[in-house]
């Protein structure tokens, strides 16, 4: 009999596997994004915390732009806010972003898919400081399209972003 359960457990592996989401480490260092509501993937109570490296470690995106905020144009390097939806099983809703100082802003989830907005961790090369707009900035490719260039995409690049939340 337990041979046969090892089989079984073995074959649910191999058809289940793929379809499973990578589960998620504790963070090691100081927790810089907090993710809450209707997520799969956690490793804290009700919610996936990530410390710096942990974001680092999920695929990387960088882009020159220019912003509304900053002088001259500048290189932005973070990840895709989409990838991290997508890695921790975020499927619709609408997402809340929060900065430090609790100004946040909504948007729909599905306004994230596709290549913009990142959650950039550096600009030109080295991390942000809060008063640089950091450690974590939702920022856009304003430069690459006039959609971006928008009062909805400016509204949405939250700085010191610290807290999101996937809502229904």
């Amino acid at each position: 009999m337990s041979r046969f359960l090892a089989k079984l457990f073995a074959v649910a592996m191999f058809v289940c596997g793929p379809v499973m989401a990578e589960p998620l480490s504790a963070p090691s260092g100081e927790v810089v994004l907090t993710v809450t509501g209707e997520i799969t993937v956690t490793n804290a109570p009700d919610a996936a915390v990530f410390d710096m490296e942990m974001l680092k470690e999920l695929p990387v995106e960088a882009f020159e732009t220019t912003t509304i905020w900053t002088e001259g144009s500048n290189r932005f390097v973070g990840v895709r806010l989409s990838e991290l939806l997508d890695s921790l099983g975020v499927e619709g809703g609408t997402l809340r972003a929060t900065a430090i100082n609790d100004y946040s802003v909504e948007m729909p989830v599905d306004a994230a898919r596709g290549g913009a907005p990142i959650i950039a961790y550096e600009m030109d090369g080295n991390p942000m400081s809060r008063r640089q707009k950091g450690p974590l900035w939702i920022v856009y490719p304003y430069d690459s399209d006039a959609e971006y260039r928008s009062e909805l995409a400016y509204s949405r690049s939250i700085w010191q972003l610290d807290r999101l939340e996937v809502m229904q």
